[in-house]
């Protein structure tokens, strides 16, 4: 019995949600697995699920790293902020990275790229990109975001038809909010980047940010456009997530950070990619968190479930 319950405490320490939860010696243990395996895939459409066996501050910071399945729903979890969401995904990495899961790795880093424009933004909005909250002065008269066919505006056809859509989805049923978040959401987080900091036509969209502040925004948003560019994030389209059946090996993961860093060190936003911080790609925090003008550390929630399920096994 002893060394099945080791077997089972080096699964939790191992992060092997999944496997310990089909092994569980009970319903209980079973059930925080399935909440731990879903922060470490990312499902983020169901953070919030109910799991009561769960502790409450697990569930509290899990459910800020969730996504609203609906335009009203309450509290607004990761359109409220997304630096917390950040700071999972680092833990997230890091995990995968040390678990030598390296295309559910890149994937993570692939999202992170996606949405990082949005947590450019945060300290301008006020929240992370909430489509029932965009200030009204993002479409004020001379303003193209959102305007379908402009050929002054500077966004590709689908970013149009995204903005389009970001400005009336909050008034759609939850069906069309969820496809739209499936689909789109990304798009326009990469379109208020260009808005604010690659345009070649600028229109109104940004007035509504004072002339300083944007100046500041603009290179932490092209820092973002740029990180979505570089040699790591390309990556994907060479695992079996991307379009390939390759998997990358961390030398060719370590060796595309490299590149990527010597890429971004173009500018003081970009340059915090060089600290080394232990990170196992060193330097992401730093450069989340440079993006975000605010501190993105690692999160330690998935740790905080390790441990909960290693108690319960001890105590069983």
């Amino acid at each position: 019995m002893d060394s099945t319950r080791d077997l089972f405490v080096a699964l939790a320490r191992r992060y092997a949600f999944a496997d310990l939860g089909a092994l569980a010696p009970a319903a209980d243990i079973a059930e925080v697995c399935e909440f731990g395996q879903r922060l470490l895939s990312l499902d983020a459409e169901d953070f919030a699920a109910e799991a009561r066996v769960v502790p409450a501050d697990l569930r509290r910071r899990a459910r800020a790293c969730h996504m609203p399945q609906t335009p009203r729903e309450q509290p607004r979890g990761a359109l409220e902020s997304l630096r917390p969401a950040y700071e999972l995904l680092l833990e997230v990495i890091s995990v995968r990275w040390h678990r030598r899961e390296l295309s559910p790795m890149i994937a993570a880093v692939h999202i992170a790229s996606e949405y990082l424009p949005l947590l450019a933004f945060e300290p301008q909005l006020g929240h992370a990109g909430d489509p029932a909250r965009w200030p009204e002065a993002l479409s004020v008269a001379g303003s193209r975001f959102g305007v379908i066919g402009d050929r002054e505006c500077d966004h590709t056809k689908s970013e149009q038809s995204a903005t389009n859509r970001t400005l009336r989805v909050s008034a759609e049923p939850a069906e069309g909010w969820r496809a739209y978040f499936d689909r789109q959401h990304s798009q326009v987080a990469g379109a208020l980047a260009v808005c604010v900091a690659t345009c070649r036509n600028p229109c109104t969209a940004m007035d509504w940010i004072e002339p300083e502040p944007r100046a500041d925004l603009q290179l932490r948003a092209r820092t973002a456009l740029a990180f979505a560019e570089t040699p790591l994030v390309r990556l994907r389209h060479a695992a079996p997530v991307g379009h390939g059946f390759g998997v990358p090996s961390p030398e060719e993961v370590l060796d595309a950070w490299e590149r990527s860093r010597a890429g971004l060190d173009k500018n003081a936003i970009g340059s915090a990619a060089l600290k080394d911080d232990g990170f196992p790609l060193p330097g992401l925090p730093a450069l989340f968190s440079a993006v975000a003008d605010a501190p993105i550390e690692p999160a330690t929630l998935l740790d905080g479930v390790s441990r909960h399920i290693v108690s319960l096994l001890e105590h069983d």
